[in-house]
This record gives C-alpha cells, structure tokens and sequence, in this order.
C-alpha cells in the first residue's frame, strides 16, 4: 500500500508587511504542487529503516529504526490526534541525526526540513520502517510556500497512514479530508513549519491545506471562497532575499516616519478589504469578469507604490514591472520582497501570443516564469494499491 499526498504553493495577494502593523492580508492557493508518496516495506524487502528521498534535489537521507529509537528514547507512543512542539532537547537529538547524514554545504538550508520530517513522521506513526518520495513544481525559497505545502502534503500522508483520519471523495481520482480532519493536518502541518522557520505566522500551511483564499488581520483567519477564475503569471527573479532583515527595515522606517506610514498601512488595509470584496462578489457575465479584473490589476499597481514606499522593492522586481507594463500588465511583488516573486494579472481574454512574447522576454532576463491559476483546491491523497 502506497499513499500520495499533494500540497499547493501560494501566494499573498496583497497586504504583505503592512499585516504586521495591522493591516489586513489576502493569501490564495496556487496550482503548483508538492507531492509526497510514503510507503512501508514489504515483508519481502526485510528493510528496517527509514528513507526519505528529495527527487528533485537528487538527495537521500537514511536512519536505522533502531538509530532513530536511541535518538528520541523519550519518545513513547505515537500520538497522531494530538498535534505536539518539537521540545527544545528533541530538537537537539534530531539534528544530531540530520548532521550524521553529511548534507551538502550548498544545501545545508534543507537541514531544519529534514528534521521536520523525522519529527512528524516519528509523532504520528511511531518508530517504523518507511520510504517517502517528494518532489515539487515549487521553487524553493521564493516566497510561495514551499516549506508549507512540503509540511501539509507530509502529514496528510502520515496521517492517511495512521487511521485517525475518515476520508472523502474528491475529484479525478484524489480524495479529500473532512472539515475535522483537515483542522488535525494544519495543526501538524503548523508544528513542521515551526520546526523549520522558528516563528512562522501559520498562514501559509493554512492556505496549502485549505485551498482557495484566505483574509488574515491581527492574527485571525477568514477563509474565503471565489468564484472568480484567477490567472498569474508568477515570475521569480531567483534573487534570494533576507525576509527577517525586510521586515525589520519596514519596521525602522515606521519608527522614523510614525505618520506616513500610518496612512500606508491604512491605505494597503483598504486594498486588501476592496480585492476581497472584488473576488467574492457574484460574476453575471464576461463583461464583468473583465470589469473585475481591470479593478484587481488597479489594485496591484497601488499595492506595489505602497510596497515601494515601505522600501521592499528591488532592481529586479522593477524589471518586470516595466517588462510587463510594455504589454499594459499589471504586476507586484508577493511575499517578504528584496527579490524572490513578482505576480502578474493574466486577464481572461490575454492572448497566447502576448503571455509568449512576455515570458520570453522576461526569461532572457534571466528569470523563471511560471503561470498558475489561483485559489484552487488545498491538499488531497490517493491510494495505490498496487505498491
């Protein structure tokens, strides 16, 4: 028996930053998946340990169960219905064990993933031989989610694995879980990414489980449901950024400007009230559809001056503005900014040949296009029988 969970990326559609000076913020799913499939041993195979293997980064960790038992002694039985911190003196014994796998320097960065994993996969379904498989359409460290959609996509397969969990049907051949057990998977999914980013805002494991489009002010979470058919072009610059030292230098400039910025976290705050109200509202026909996007791409455009001006923009996000604007697109940045992604508007009736001539140009830049539509399903599981 085989399990395959898949998780979606996102992005923030407005309200980066200014949602840490109380504004509010729209996140959404993106189409762009990570996938995992977990299967334990045969009989046959008489394997007595656990195997996690990065396809994509061409990378293999491997623990005897019994390593993994001397390590976490403390450990006792798995207990998948109640999502539990990694303690401090836990966290020490698991990176002792990432360290003994001699991950390469240039990729050193995957090490707190890694221990995320053993952390999970030892929780919910104790000390025993697996091999799980994961790769990804989602580039990493770009802002759109990887780290979350890798910890939501994980625990959905241990938990399918762990029969504490009731399934429903989805679509195409995958399955879905109930409303009671999706809130068990963020759960986990948000004790991962504490894991890997210390102090993560929970945001992004909650779209990748839920789907669709998420409202978040002042630490609460409003899930929100669209109609609407949302296209982007979604560009990375491949620019790696420090998102803890933008953040701090949003905060600097709030302490020396306190007025202005005031008025430009007010001003983001109503973007983000005024796109929500946009994509939640009923679509009577193809006039309206583009009446709406023509509002959503104003919307970005006043969202990128405001970003400007919290000084998180950089050379390369403003080279594919101007890239996109030559062909009358609306862009802004998503995420922490410095670099990392730019979203782009891909309007209803855009051409083919437009979106071609712009991803052309915009990867002769050096830069990576991908195009996803938003505010889709969350995370999904099936099961091979035949593994």
């Amino acid at each position: 028996m085989e399990v395959k969970a898949r998780a979606p990326g996102k992005i923030i559609l407005s309200g980066e930053h200014a949602v840490v000076h109380g504004s509010a913020a729209v996140a959404a799913s993106i189409d762009l998946y990570t996938y995992v499939s977990l299967r334990f041993p045969s009989h046959s195979e008489n394997d007595d340990t656990l195997k996690l293997q990065l396809k994509d980064l061409a990378l293999e960790f491997s623990w005897s169960i019994e390593r993994i038992k001397g390590a976490l002694p403390d450990l006792g039985s798995p207990f998948a219905s109640t999502p539990t911190s990694c303690p401090t003196e836990f966290l020490k014994s698991l990176a002792f064990l990432v360290e003994e796998q001699n991950i390469p320097e240039a990729k050193i960065g995957l090490a707190s993933g890694v221990s995320a994993f053993l952390w999970l996969y030892t929780s919910i379904l104790g000390f025993k031989p697996a091999i799980m498989v994961v790769t990804s359409e989602l580039p990493l460290g770009a802002g759109l989610g990887s780290s979350a959609s890798f910890c939501v996509a994980m625990s959905a397969a241990l938990l399918a694995l762990s029969d504490s969990v009731s399934l429903d049907m989805g679509h195409q051949g995958w399955l879905k879980f109930g409303d009671t057990e999706l809130d068990l998977l963020n759960k986990w999914a948000f004790e991962g990414e504490k894991i890997i980013h210390g102090k993560p805002s929970g945001i992004d494991n909650t779209v990748s489980t839920y789907g669709n489009m998420i409202k978040f002010k002042s630490g609460s979470l409003t899930r929100m449901k669209t109609i609407m058919p949302l296209k982007m072009l979604i560009t990375n610059t491949k620019v790696g950024r420090n998102t803890k030292a933008l953040v701090a230098g949003v905060s600097e400039r709030t302490l020396r400007h306190p007025d202005a910025m005031h008025f430009v976290f007010n001003a983001v705050d109503s973007i983000s009230n005024e796109l929500s109200s946009v994509i939640q509202s009923p679509i009577s026909d193809a006039l309206s559809i583009t009446e709406k996007e023509e509002k959503l791409e104003e919307l970005m455009e006043m969202n990128q001056g405001l970003l400007q001006c919290m000084g998180v923009s950089h050379a390369s996000i403003e080279t594919v503005i101007r890239t996109t604007l030559k062909y009358k697109l609306a862009s802004k940045l998503t995420g922490a900014g410095g670099g990392g992604c730019v979203l782009t508007l891909l309007p209803t009736l855009l051409s083919g040949v437009v979106l071609e001539k712009v991803t052309t140009e915009l990867e002769a830049c050096g830069f990576q296009c991908l195009t996803a539509a938003i505010g889709g399903i969350g995370v999904e599981i099936c099961f091979d029988q035949s593994s």
